[in-house]
């Protein structure tokens, strides 16, 4: 799933919290405040009573608190569990079962009540479905459109799709006004983070999506035994195939049966990246608790003032 950065749907990627670690205890950067009790049930019980699955919950993102309190959530389709089993994933993997046909509507009339201005869809990772589940992504875009507000705008955190362009331009088509996938890691990282999944074949996605427009994004964690250059490098490979948005968060251990954590990634660190991205021309989030579809709407519009302003991406 994704990072988020934690599903390879979409996406997500981190998520969760460091259960074990050999690095001692967590920095004072990496503490959270718990989230309000109430707030939290009545996010849960509004998500069940619709059937729906996010990814803050499946996922164990540690932003969930933060997010249920400000009334958003990103969305899980495709079912909750997946058909790959990245070593640095929350999400269930296995054997999934059939879609719901009702899940794009259900989606649409939670996010009309939430009242949301701004919608992230991510899903598992289905290699199970003909078309990896880009028809499910394409009619949960069309009932957005129908069920929002004009002017909310709809962002999809989406799988490799086995590299299909056909399922790709299935999900295109329907003008996502932000398309994301994950590259979640360095390419040398890959056959130990995201067995499954290959670095270029992550990129030739994201390649696709910039030639067809819009605003194409990706994601990826810290923190795995990566290198300062590796991590530009994918800055620079990203920025080359016409990506405008990065987010880069610290990855955590969500269980003793994932990836350890390598290193803890200080916040000055962070802001390096952060500054060498924008020397690329990237709108570049990157902090301790940043994922995928952490505050995506500010990013967005962060993303337009620097167009409106006249400083254009050269992508």
């Amino acid at each position: 799933m994704p990072f988020e950065p934690a599903a390879e749907g979409g996406g997500a990627g981190l998520r969760g919290s460091d259960t074990t670690s050999d690095l001692g205890p967590k920095p004072a950067w990496l503490k959270k405040r718990l989230p309000r009790a109430a707030s939290l049930r009545s996010m849960e019980d509004l998500l069940r009573g619709h059937g729906l699955h996010t990814v803050c919950e499946d996922a164990r993102c540690p932003n969930k608190g933060e997010c249920f309190e400000r009334g958003t959530a990103t969305f899980l389709i495709l079912g909750e569990v997946c058909t790959r089993d990245c070593r640095f994933c929350a999400v269930s993997s296995g054997r999934p079962g059939p879609l719901d046909p009702a899940e794009p509507e259900e989606v649409a009339a939670t996010a009309a009540l939430l009242g949301l201005r701004h919608v992230v869809v991510t899903s598992v990772t289905r290699d199970d479905l003909p078309d990896g589940g880009a028809g499910h992504f394409a009619a949960t875009i069309r009932a957005l459109r129908q069920r929002l507000p004009h002017g909310a705008t709809v962002e999809v955190l989406v799988p490799d799709f086995l590299g299909s362009h056909d399922a790709l331009d299935m999900v295109l088509a329907e003008g996502p006004d932000v398309f994301n996938h994950n590259v979640e890691t360095v390419s040398r990282l890959y056959p130990r983070v995201r067995p499954q999944a290959d670095y270029r074949r992550s990129l030739g996605v994201l390649g696709h999506a910039a030639r067809a427009g819009g605003v194409v994004k990706s994601g990826a964690m810290v923190g795995l035994g990566e290198s300062a250059e590796e991590v530009r490098e994918v800055m620079s490979d990203l920025h080359a195939v016409g990506v405008q948005m990065l987010t880069l968060g610290q990855y955590l251990r969500p269980s003793p049966d994932h990836l350890p954590v390598v290193e803890y990634v200080s916040p000055d660190m962070f802001a390096g990246y952060r500054a060498a991205g924008g020397q690329l021309g990237l709108v570049v989030e990157a902090a301790p608790f940043v994922r995928s579809s952490y505050r995506a709407e500010e990013s967005l519009r962060r993303l337009r003032d620097r167009r409106h302003d006249g400083r254009e991406l050269k992508c």
